[in-house]
């Protein structure tokens, strides 16, 4: 079962820009995650959100339990901090040399209903791991990360060596191609969009597309992969949105 893909391929996934979404991608780009209201004025009013509005939407964004309040101005809460962290390994994988060992991932656990079931799968694919059938999930084992100990109530990982070819297990895992035809149609708009709004809503897409990139070791990527490019395109973005905020 192929997942891992944020669009059709060659789509641009743009979302409407709201006085939420700008202050939400501000603080999780910025660390620590915390601005002083007279900042986030500032750095929003280029987006056409007005003082009022931004006030409000700040209320409304602590109520929700999205943001809270500190001395110095608005921070994010325990609850996004880890967004915020796959956020950054989206752009920042940490990665190691593999040596052609795959994570396997078992399902054990039973009897769980659809809203159960669908959590699970959203922690394994926010894992980078892939289904290859109903309750086995795997991966290359390049990943510099553990996995989180609350998963051993549901299910076992092990070490694996599978019998198929290691390109063509993942292309069975992975859309790649529908991946890479993305990437380029994301490249492609960020190099037209130029006003702050469209460039904004253009990096918001790149964020989102990152996070779905299998971060596959190289041999097994087709040739010509575009994650480097995407990555360092938003890094760029990244670093010129914080001297904004800085400044």
């Amino acid at each position: 079962m192929r997942i891992n893909v944020s669009a059709q391929p060659g789509e641009v996934d743009l979302r409407p820009l709201s006085a939420r979404s700008v202050v939400l991608s501000l603080l999780l780009g910025t660390h620590p995650p915390e601005l002083p209201v007279k900042a986030l004025v500032r750095v929003v009013e280029p987006f056409g959100v007005g003082g009022s509005t931004l006030r409000a939407a700040l209320s409304r964004m602590v109520a929700a339990g999205d943001l809270r309040r500190t001395d110095t101005g608005y921070r994010l809460s325990d609850r996004l901090l880890e967004r915020q962290r796959r956020q950054d390994d989206a752009v920042r994988p940490g990665t190691r040399v593999w040596e052609g060992d795959w994570e396997m991932v078992v399902i054990t656990a039973t009897g769980r209903g659809p809203a159960e079931r669908a959590e699970l799968r959203g922690r394994l694919t926010a894992l980078r791991l892939a289904e290859l059938r109903e309750g086995v999930w795997l991966r290359p084992a390049n990943l510099s990360r553990v996995l989180p100990e609350n998963l051993n109530e549901v299910a076992q990982h092990y070490t694996a060596r599978p019998g198929l070819p290691e390109r063509e297990l993942a292309a069975a895992l992975w859309p790649l191609d529908a991946w890479v035809a993305t990437s380029r149609a994301l490249l492609a708009h960020i190099g037209r969009a130029h006003g702050p709004a469209d460039r904004f809503t253009a990096y918001a897409a790149v964020v989102r597309h990152l996070l779905a990139d299998p971060v596959l070791p190289p041999r097994l990527l087709p040739e010509g992969w575009p994650g480097a490019d995407l990555r360092a395109a938003y890094a760029d973005y990244q670093r010129e949105v914080i001297e904004a905020v800085r400044a």
